[in-house]
């Protein structure tokens, strides 16, 4: 079977569900480029919990996270399928390598899954799971996460992280979709091309002193940012990243996308 690529997405605000402009062009092209996975696995900055926890529904909700937005945006549905059985492996696998992980049940998918898996696989056939973050954790737990997870991209399973390559909320208030992006914003855009170019796992784990700018683009407790490292971590053996997109909205918000091979 062929080893299945890593992604990293930074999935951007819900509304590009109902706008998808540029980065759902990326993502519909992604999903027509790439071979079919016989499952999908999702790291989402918007399931957090004290330990790792894998969805389990055979048939997983559509959950609408947000507020203050278009009524259209809460009547979309992702009705994908969930995958039970693989669901318990990956269970299996992260406690046998000394994680205190677990199966969880009535949890549907986040915006962080179904807003770029919809455009990526619109016939909403492929199974997808999730893992938690478990944020109160440093970065370095997050990489080994991802260690754990390598071996699943030998069984034909897709490894996403979705996220945020910046994800300053704050600094975008008032902004237009379309400015220019803010210098503080950009620097740090800049060194993670840079540094996943290069296949720095050491760097992108110490980000917080190496990054510029890097508290005011990911504030504690950095969601968006860690769903990046578990995805780096699941692809140790050729670390190096190929960036597949990137572009700005509401000029703090870099929709940056990752692939290792």
């Amino acid at each position: 079977m062929t080893r299945c690529p890593a992604l990293f997405i930074s999935h951007g605000m819900p509304n590009i569900a109902l706008n998808p402009g540029r980065v759902g062009a990326f993502w519909q092209q992604l999903g027509h480029e790439m071979k079919r996975p016989r499952a999908i696995i999702v790291i989402s900055a918007h399931l957090e919990a004290a330990r790792p926890l894998v969805t389990i529904d055979p048939y997983p909700d559509t959950i609408h996270d947000f507020s203050g937005f278009p009524r259209a945006l809460y009547d979309i549905r992702y009705p994908v399928p969930g995958d039970p059985d693989l669901a318990r492996h990956v269970v299996s696998m992260l406690q046998k390598a000394g994680y205190d992980a677990a199966p969880v049940k009535d949890r549907g998918l986040d915006h962080g899954v179904w807003v770029p898996l919809r455009s990526i696989y619109p016939q909403a056939d492929v199974p997808v799971i999730q893992l938690s973050l478990q944020t109160t954790e440093p970065p370095e737990f997050h990489l080994t996460l991802g260690q754990a997870l390598a071996p699943l991209r030998d069984e034909g399973v897709l490894i996403i992280g979705s996220g945020g390559a910046t994800h300053d909320l704050t600094g975008m208030a008032g902004n237009r979709m379309d400015v220019a992006p803010v210098d503080y914003a950009a620097a740090f855009d800049q060194w993670l091309a840079d540094t996943v170019a290069a296949g720095a796992l050491d760097q992108l784990a110490d980000y917080r002193r190496q990054a510029p700018h890097a508290d005011r683009n990911h504030p504690y407790p950095a969601e968006h940012f860690l769903p990046l490292l578990v995805t780096a971590g699941a692809t140790a053996e050729n670390p190096a990243a190929s960036c597949l997109f990137r572009q700005f909205a509401y000029g703090v918000l870099s929709l940056a996308a990752y692939r290792w091979d």
